[in-house]
């Protein structure tokens, strides 16, 4: 690092593409074209009853799936948030998404969250793609510390995080607060950008 650089000058996600072979992350935003339109898919997964209990889409209309890509556009640009659509490399069609965000960008400690369309569970997919963007996340942009959070009663997302190489670290309470208004728990999972390779 040079005397005039900061770590939060390394500490910017630049938009790219992930290819996982069969599945592509794609960053979302208003450049992104999905089969039959990315303002369709994303009101489709906003509806999706799973997405919706877990971890609510706000794009249940044009207007809010718009917003949604712009706040998306946001992130890219500023370089705090790096929201990927997660995408079949045959088709296109939209499979899901994952994304890492800054929580203390100063201090290297983000956070990663997803979700899948149901047409997609139960292949792996997201935690491939979690573990992908934490390598990325590492690698390009100096990530020190990366904490997944979900619903304690969210037992795939538990098992998720574990697959994807973080550990349980502990419940945080009322920490989370539902659509409906309700408070929940949630349990903290994270990985050490010196934790072992995962996969």
């Amino acid at each position: 690092m040079s005397a005039t650089e900061t770590s939060t000058d390394r500490r910017v996600f630049h938009p790219a593409t992930l290819d996982l072979g069969d599945v592509l992350l794609r960053p979302w935003g208003r450049a992104l074209d999905l089969p039959g339109g990315t303002v369709p898919a994303l009101t489709a997964a906003s509806a999706d009853r799973e997405i919706a209990r877990w971890n609510p889409l706000r794009a249940a209309d044009p207007a809010a799936a718009e917003a949604y890509l712009d706040r998306c556009d946001t992130g890219w640009a500023d370089g705090t948030t790096a929201a990927f659509a997660i995408t079949d490399a045959a088709d296109g069609t939209l499979l899901g998404n994952v994304a890492l965000l800054w929580t203390n960008q100063a201090d290297g400690l983000a956070t990663v969250g997803y979700w899948l369309l149901r047409t997609a569970r139960g292949r792996g997919i997201a935690t491939r793609a979690t573990v992908a963007v934490t390598r990325w996340g590492v690698t390009t942009a100096d990530a020190r510390r990366i904490e997944l959070c979900h619903d304690v009663d969210n037992d795939a997302s538990c098992r998720v995080a574990v697959r994807s190489g973080f550990p349980y670290e502990g419940t945080l309470r009322a920490s989370y607060r539902h659509v409906d208004g309700d408070y929940v728990d949630e349990h903290l999972h994270a990985r050490l950008a010196t934790d072992p390779d995962e996969g």
